[in-house]
C-alpha cells in the first residue's frame, strides 16, 4: 500500500499527517516549532514530527510516496528552503526543507508551498465542484492569499506569489505596515494591526466613547470584537475594517476572478459576522466582474495541513483528477 504525508510549519506548531491513498488519515503529530539557535534545528524539529506520525500511522517513513508542505516563509524555492523568516530568531536565516524530507521518504515527490498556497490547494481538493479557479485568503496575524486560476495553483518564481496582505488600499499612507511600506491592507485589517488602527480612529475622533484599553499595553484585537455592539470605538472600528476588506478582496476578485473565495485566519474564523459577513455585503456592490461566492473555510486551523497532503496526494493542484494511485 502507499502512503502520503503533509506537513505544516507554523512559526509557533510543526505538525505532520500521514494518510492512506484516499486521504484517510493514520497517524499525526504535532511539535513546537524549535526556536533555533540555527535553521537545522528547526529542520531537525520537522523530521522528527513527520517521524513521529509515521509511528503513529505504523509504518515507515519510506512507504511514503510523496509529502506536500505548507510553511512560513519567505522561501528559497531552487533550494527548497525558508530564508530569514520573521518570526522566528533573527539567528535562523534558512531552513532546509525539500531536500531533509525527500532523503527520509526515499522520494522526489516534495512539493514546498507557503501557507495560503496550501490552503488554497487544500480548499480546492476538498470543494464539491472542485473548481479551477479559486483563492484562499487569511486573515490572521497577517492578511494573505493562495489563488488557483485556470487550474494553474500560482506560486511565483521565487514561491513568494499571494502577498495581498500588501497591496495599498489607502492611498494615504496612515499607517504604516510591519514590513516598512505605508497603506497596505494588512497595516489596517491584520490581527495584529487593529489595535494600532482602534488608536487611531480613536486620536482622528476624541468625541467618540468607549471602553476599551486603547492605551493599555495588553490592547489586542480580540478587545475590539468583544465589545461589538455594545461599544461606540469598537462598532465603528469594525465598520472601518469592513471598508478595507472589501477594497483588498475586490483587488483580489480583479485581478483573479476566483468563482470561490474561502477565508481561513483567527480574525476571520472566530468573526465570521463581523468580518466575513459584511465583506459579502460590500463586495458585491464593487466588483464589476462575476461576484464569487464568498465562505468561510471548513478546515478551521487545520486548512494549511490538510492543503499540504491534498498537494501530496494530488502533485501539488489540488486538482482531483489528479489523484495518485
Amino acid at each position: 500500500m502507499v502512503y502520503y504525508a503533509g506537513v505544516d510549519l507554523g512559526a509557533t506548531n510543526v505538525r505532520a499527517i500521514v494518510a492512506e491513498a484516499d486521504g484517510t488519515t493514520i497517524g499525526v503529530s504535532r511539535r513546537s516549532t524549535p526556536r533555533g539557535p540555527t535553521g537545522i534545528d528547526v529542520t531537525e524539529g520537522v523530521l522528527r514530527t513527520l517521524r513521529e506520525a509515521c509511528v503513529d500511522a505504523g509504518i515507515a517513513p519510506e512507504r511514503i510516496a510523496a509529502t506536500g508542505i505548507g510553511s512560513i516563509g519567505p522561501f528559497d524555492l531552487a533550494e527548497g528552503a525558508v530564508i530569514d523568516p520573521a518570526n522566528l530568531p533573527d539567528s535562523i536565516d534558512r531552513i532546509p526543507l525539500t531536500g531533509p524530507i525527500a532523503k527520509l521518504i526515499d522520494s522526489e515527490d516534495v512539493y514546498l508551498h507557503n501557507d495560503t498556497t496550501a490552503g488554497v490547494i487544500g480548499e480546492r481538493f476538498h470543494a464539491v465542484s472542485n473548481p479551477d479557479d479559486m483563492a484562499y485568503i487569511t486573515i490572521s496575524s497577517g492578511i494573505g492569499a493562495g489563488v488557483c486560476c485556470d487550474g494553474a495553483v500560482m506560486s511565483g518564481w521565487d514561491g513568494n506569489a499571494g502577498e495581498v496582505g500588501h497591496y495599498v488600499v489607502d492611498p494615504q499612507g496612515r499607517l504604516t505596515c510591519g514590513c516598512g511600506r505605508d497603506g497596505h491592507w494588512e497595516a489596517y485589517c491584520s490581527g495584529n494591526a487593529i489595535p494600532d488602527y482602534a488608536r487611531l480612529l480613536a486620536e482622528d475622533d476624541p468625541t467618540i466613547s468607549t471602553a476599551l484599553p486603547v492605551e493599555g499595553p495588553d490592547f489586542t484585537a480580540k478587545d475590539v470584537f468583544e465589545l461589538a455592539g455594545e461599544d461606540e470605538l469598537a462598532d465603528y472600528v469594525i465598520e472601518q475594517l469592513a471598508h478595507w476588506n472589501a477594497i483588498g478582496v475586490t483587488n483580489v476578485v480583479h485581478a483573479f476572478a476566483p468563482i470561490v473565495v474561502s477565508f481561513g485566519g483567527a480574525v476571520a474564523l472566530h468573526n465570521e459576522d463581523l468580518v466575513v459577513d459584511p465583506i459579502r455585503e460590500r463586495v458585491s456592490e464593487m466588483v464589476m466582474t462575476n461576484v464569487p461566492e464568498i465562505r468561510v473555510t471548513d478546515h478551521g486551523d487545520d486548512v494549511v495541513l490538510e492543503g499540504a497532503l491534498a498537494s501530496a496526494l494530488t502533485e501539488g493542484t489540488g486538482d482531483r483528477r489528479r489523484l495518485r494511485g
